[in-house]
């Protein structure tokens, strides 16, 4: 499949076997043990900073199973810029509208034109950049188990990365106006998508786990003194 054609026109695309089942098993593991240690879980559906606790999120970041698949989309010097765990059980099983991906994590603030919604989540200092930086980020979210309708797949609006940020009222618009596809990944496969394309989650109508690991990647450095918190590898 051409990923990147894939990714330009519909905003999303699916490599169905990336990990193998051994190397499954070991993300498996090295996830539960992050969620397990999170002490402020208490219920929560997933774990922030994860670059800072969990090891094999650095290493997904960098294998080469995951080159082969971006740097056809982003060019050979790329790097992972955030990772998040999201695990939705029987007891945390949420659901989200409609919305797209605009925040990202930096290290620093500074007050520039574009740049709103300054925040910090789990002591990480956030903010929305203008839609130009989001447009050419690359998400990868690894399924680390079977993942389909029932136990809340992603629903996606295809295309809809291409007209920049939509409003609250566009989004209610557009989605009488386009029909969702379901993201159904089998667990070792990822799910490749822009951050500017209108997803929701469902929640899980039967009680079986789905863990993602959740990586967003660049290939540029953030403009007017601004860095991102993490950056991995750290010298690409």
């Amino acid at each position: 499949m051409d990923f990147a054609r894939e990714l330009e026109t519909k905003g999303f695309a699916i490599a169905p076997d990336i990990l193998a089942l051994g190397d499954l098993r070991i993300y498996q593991d090295a996830i539960d043990v992050a969620m397990k240690n999170n002490s402020s879980r208490d219920r929560a559906p997933g774990l922030r900073n994860v670059f800072e606790t969990v090891e094999v999120a650095r290493e997904f970041a960098i294998c080469p199973q995951l080159r082969q698949l971006i740097e056809p989309i982003l060019g050979a010097e790329y790097f992972a810029v955030r990772a998040l765990i999201f695990d939705k059980t029987a007891e945390t099983n949420w659901k989200v509208p409609f919305h797209q991906d605009l925040t990202i994590a930096v290290q620093n603030q500074m007050q520039s034109d574009g740049f709103s919604a300054w925040s910090t989540k789990a002591g990480v200092l956030h903010v929305q950049p203008p839609a130009e930086i989001l447009q050419p980020m690359l998400t990868v979210r690894l399924h680390l188990d079977d993942c389909d309708e029932n136990n809340g797949a992603l629903r996606v609006l295809a295309g809809s990365h291409l007209s920049g940020k939509w409003s609250a009222k566009e989004i209610q618009d557009l989605r009488q106006l386009h029909e969702e596809e379901i993201c159904a990944v089998p667990a070792g496969g990822v799910l490749l998508m822009r951050p500017l394309i209108l997803h929701a989650s469902s929640p899980a109508v039967e009680p079986r786990r789905r863990r993602v690991l959740h990586l967003e990647f660049a290939r540029e450095e953030l403009p007017r003194g601004l860095t991102w918190r993490w950056r991995v590898p750290e010298y690409s």
